[in-house]
């Protein structure tokens, strides 16, 4: 290399390191894994203790719809159900246009025995009891095969687990600068360490695990690695421009540095329009935007974090290691 060629690179490098203050995450790395690991460990507990709710389009069950009049409680009514039914209960208000036009809700549930004539009496008593006033009459009630949604759910997989193994062949050659599949592995992890996060959120939460859950998840996967590859191109360029000298940890503690900046920012911008949303539906009592908003900013979240301190940190402990298997070799 000419004189004058490691001049201006020297400025390169002098003008890049003025421009970002440079933090420590490496040194902190064992504050990162430590803290994803309670993580996961909260959620496994979590489905212990609050269990988890799948719905009936996952595992079948029963809908019965009544209509009314006047104004009910969604709770309430949920809370009288399963009293009766011993099982959980959900409860959906709607209307139907048979004609005119006629307010309708919808009690759904799971149960290992059939929901014969006499219990459907029973219940239909009970809510009518709560709301003497409300007029309710039972409408229908159809049983759900859990085949479709098992179907649904198994598609869902698939394609998920399609999309990590063609994550990690792109990134594998996009960034085969920077050791290309181990890269791609580690933002994989990082994509099943933000899904966890989510799953754990719909738990803690007690949302069910329904189409809501599967839309969640999909796009967790596509917004969350989006960070990951931002960082894992700066640690590309900066590998170019840096000394050759420069160690790994220095290396991608600048990157970080760097893209931090844009990934909270971009976070921000997203986890505050999700908030928005999730306040609106609050005020408004429609619970399924809920459903899909609140996970929605839990995994926006968790993806901030993980492309920043849990996807390099892996990546860097295992390239550590493999150059100290090789120095030892």
């Amino acid at each position: 290399m000419s004189k004058s060629k490691k001049n201006t690179k020297k400025t390169n490098v002098q003008s890049l390191l003025e421009q970002v203050r440079v933090r420590d995450f490496y040194g902190n790395r064992k504050k990162f894994f430590v803290l994803s690991a309670v993580l996961m460990v909260l959620v496994l507990a979590s489905c212990f203790i609050f269990g988890v709710n799948i719905s009936i389009e996952f595992k079948g069950g029963t809908l019965a719809t009544y209509s009314y009049e006047n104004s009910i409680d969604e709770n309430d009514l949920a809370a009288v159900a399963r009293d009766y039914l011993g099982t959980h209960t959900k409860v959906q208000t709607g209307e139907t246009f048979t004609g005119e036009r006629q307010k309708t809700f919808t009690v759904s549930f799971s149960m290992d025995k059939p929901f014969d004539a006499s219990m459907q009496e029973e219940l239909l008593q009970k809510m009518q009891e709560k709301y003497p006033d409300a007029q309710i009459e039972s409408l229908e009630t159809n049983d759900v095969a859990a085949s479709s949604g098992k179907r649904f759910l198994a598609k869902c997989l698939v394609a998920a687990i399609f999309a990590a193994v063609v994550l990690i062949l792109y990134i594998a050659w996009r960034f085969k600068r920077i050791s290309g599949w181990s890269a791609g592995v580690f933002a994989v992890a990082a994509l099943i360490h933000d899904l966890i996060i989510v799953f754990g959120t719909f738990v803690v939460c007690g949302f069910e695990i329904d189409s809501n859950f599967m839309a969640v998840i999909l796009t967790i996967l596509g917004y969350s690695v989006n960070d990951t590859i931002v960082v894992y191109d700066r640690i590309r360029e900066n590998q170019s421009i840096l000394p050759a000298g420069t160690k790994l940890p220095e290396l991608v503690n600048i990157s970080l540095s760097q893209t931090m900046k844009r990934t909270i920012r971009t976070s921000i911008t997203t986890i505050t329009a999700m908030l928005i949303v999730t306040i609106l539906a609050t005020v408004n009592n429609v619970a399924s935007i809920q459903h899909f908003s609140i996970p929605m900013t839990v995994g926006m979240i968790s993806g901030c974090y993980s492309s920043l301190c849990f996807a390099p940190m892996l990546w860097i402990a295992w390239k550590t290691r493999s150059k100290k298997a090789k120095s030892e070799d």
